[in-house]
């Protein structure tokens, strides 16, 4: 059965949204934070906002 994307339960900083991506991905939550800030400070989109939409959307 595949993995479903959703927040983390246990692995949160705010609402689990990074978290809920390492699990899915199998990597760990550290790395996907990091990335997450170079995405910010890099400017590409709108990660913030991205964030935020994903903290709404994504189940717990």
């Amino acid at each position: 059965m595949a993995a479903k994307l959703r927040k983390s339960r246990t692995d949160k900083m705010l609402a689990g949204v990074c978290g809920g991506f390492a699990e899915y991905l199998g990597w760990d939550a550290t790395l996907i934070r990091v990335l997450f800030v170079l995405l910010i400070f890099l400017g590409w989109g709108s990660p913030i906002l991205l964030y935020f939409i994903l903290a709404i959307v994504m189940p717990d």
